[in-house]
Formats: C-alpha cells, structure tokens, sequence
C-alpha cells in the first residue's frame, strides 16, 4: 500500500524526535524503531526521508554546524560601532535559542568523546568560533595576540558554561553580561549599548 505523504512525516518531523532523543538520552538512543514509535509512524516511512539512521545523525551535525557555528560567526560579523555593541551582538547567542542552541551543543559534545570523526568537526568548529571572536576584537585595535587570548576566554568560558549545564535566572543572567563584557575587553560599556541590548531581549534592569 503507497504511503499518504502525511502519514511519512518529513525530514523535520524525525530530525526534531532525533533532536529530542539526542539531547534528552544521548547519541545510543537515537534509533529508528523507538523514533518510529515516539511519532506513530511506520519504520519503513523513516527511509522515504533519509537513507539509514547514519544519514540522520549526519543531518543532524550539519544542524547543529549551521545554527551554533554559522549564527555565532555571523553575530561577530555584525555592525557594531564600538567593541562593547560587538560583545553584545554575540551575547545574543547565550539568550536567544534560534540563534544558538546550548542543549544541542552540549550533546554534540558528548557524542564526539566517543566518535573520533566528529570530535574533529567539533574541533573545526570550535577553531572557527575562535577565529572569527580574535577577528572582532582585532577589528577594535586589539593585536592578534590579545584579540586571540581574549577570544579563547570567551570561548573556554561559554563551553564551561554550556558542560556545566549552569542553570540561572534569565533576568540576573542578562544584568551580568555587561560586567562579563568589562572583563572580557577591559573597556568601560557604554551606556547606549547595555539599553539597546536589554531592549532588544524585552528586559528591564
């Protein structure tokens, strides 16, 4: 019997069920039957979408590529008129979760620890977000050598913050940022920026 296109799903219907074993229970329990189940579709309706769980798993690295690393290095990019405008563009990621998605960063870091292919797309990943951080801060005056520890801080800092699965109220979270952005660039935020920034995360000091 021809499947109805309704009753196969989509590649976003397993992908997000995958997205939520994944984050919930680990790489181990993302497989096709208890995915098939968790949707109420047939086993057989999985491949008219991808050609075996290890396609899925792929779409699932190249989600998280795109979303984490892609937006992280676009927040970089962003225009800023000062160094402390540009820290809090990236500072968009740790607070809005179409930007950045911590959940899935910290499973993709489980995974790699036993899958030597992907912990070296981890790695690239992470040179990547290094990179373009050292760019922004050197595109402030900073030289390549200050831009890069700098860069590494943020970076080292966000990663514990992620494995350490700190859980925080998001009102005190968004008042600490200006004070992380001081240490992180040794320079005074201005006023301008810190409201434009809570303006546009609906906060209000």
């Amino acid at each position: 019997m021809t499947q109805h296109p309704r009753q196969k799903g989509s590649d976003a219907v397993w992908l997000d069920a995958a997205y939520d074993m994944l984050t919930e229970s680990g790489v181990g329990a993302v497989k096709v039957m208890p995915l098939a189940k968790k949707l109420g579709l047939s086993r057989t309706s999985f491949y008219w979408h991808f050609k075996d769980r290890d396609a899925l798993l792929d779409a699932m690295i190249q989600r998280w590529e795109d979303k984490n690393t892609g937006n992280l290095i676009a927040r970089t990019q962003a225009y800023a008129e000062t160094l402390t405008e540009a820290m809090f563009n990236l500072f968009d990621c740790w607070l809005d979760e179409r930007l950045f998605d911590a959940k899935l960063d910290l499973a993709i870091r489980n995974w790699a620890r036993n899958d030597p292919a992907l912990q070296l797309r981890l790695d690239k990943a992470d040179a990547a977000r290094a990179k373009a951080i050292q760019a922004m801060f050197e595109r402030f005056g900073f030289s390549p050598q200050q831009a890069q520890a700098r860069a590494m801080t943020v970076i080292y800092t966000q990663i514990g913050y992620i494995s350490m699965q700190v859980h925080e109220d998001r009102a005190e979270r968004i008042n600490a940022m200006p004070n992380y952005i001081e240490v992180y660039t040794g320079q005074p935020v201005e006023h301008t920026d810190c409201m434009r920034f809570f303006a546009r995360h609906n906060h209000n000091p």
